[in-house]
């Protein structure tokens, strides 16, 4: 695990201030006082993924922010979203499913911190694939990125939680865990499945505790991963084909974006969420509802 406590990363802030705060809500303190951990916070490539948005997001409502990528440089380059707008954290190098990794991120943070009071657990990965196509080793390796690092974050910090008095813990899973969606994604679908049931458990039972334990369940939302992995099953060489192919599956007539997840993660991980546990917040634009 690598640590780094400022500067922007090389990829840079592509937009000025003026334009990211164009982006985001209106800034709060809701958040004011509150450590978070977000796990998959920077993007895949140039633009904005769910887990850099909400990073900005939470740093807007006041929240210290510690960005964790398996990639330093993505880190870096959330963590200085959140410095452009008067933030502070730190962006940590990890592996999700490295617990030994894990646990000196969560470490850094409580020496730096002395407390952690949100996890946003967001990182992710797939491989397009039915049972036919999809290799034991591919399987197992998503399968410990999805769903083995809940349970290694899990461990690290309901300890913490719990000796505060509280937290939030926000997983962030995928309408493919809840419907097929028209191209075989198998261990992606199964795996976001198993976040949405993780969440509950936690929920239940450490409610008691004064932790709550969400999920924000995003539909087909505009990020680099679409860009550079899924929208190839629509068109290999016409994004913008692609794109409209995407826009035209969802009720409201387009992708999400970023921004509209972030803010459902914001909502779970505030006080005004203070009697929401074990369920599912769905952001997709009416997809779920669709019948065909």
């Amino acid at each position: 695990m690598r640590r780094h406590d400022g500067g922007p990363g090389s990829r840079g802030m592509s937009n000025d201030l003026a334009q990211l705060q164009a982006l985001l809500p209106a800034a709060s303190a809701r958040l004011a006082g509150k450590v978070a951990l977000v796990s998959g916070g920077g993007s895949s490539g140039p633009g904005w993924s769910i887990g850099k948005a909400s990073c900005a997001t939470l740093a807007r409502h006041g929240a210290v922010v510690c960005v964790l990528d398996a990639s330093l440089e993505a880190a870096q380059d959330a963590l200085a979203a959140v410095q452009a707008l008067g933030g502070q954290g730190l962006a940590l190098q990890a592996d999700v499913a490295d617990a030994v990794a894990m646990e000196r991120a969560v470490q850094a943070v409580m020496d730096r911190y002395g407390r952690l009071d949100i996890l946003q657990a967001n990182a992710g990965i797939g491989k397009v694939g039915g049972p036919e196509d999809t290799a034991l080793a591919d399987w197992e390796r998503i399968q410990k990125v999805n769903v083995d690092s809940l349970l290694i974050a899990s461990r690290l910090v309901l300890p913490i939680m719990s000796q505060q008095g509280g937290g939030a813990i926000v997983t962030v899973s995928s309408v493919a865990g809840l419907r097929y969606l028209g191209y075989p994604h198998l261990a992606y679908n199964v795996t976001k499945a198993a976040v949405i049931h993780f969440a509950r458990m936690i929920a239940q039972q450490y409610a008691g505790q004064g932790i709550r334990a969400n999920t924000v369940v995003p539909g087909l939302i505009d990020t680099p991963r679409v860009r550079n992995t899924v929208a190839r099953m629509f068109s290999a060489d016409d994004f913008e084909q692609a794109r409209a192919a995407r826009d035209r599956q969802v009720p409201m007539g387009r992708m999400g974006t970023p921004w509209e997840v972030a803010n459902a993660v914001a909502f779970l991980a505030s006080d005004e969420a203070s009697y929401i546990t074990g369920t599912e917040l769905v952001v997709d634009g009416g997809l779920i509802g669709k019948y065909a």
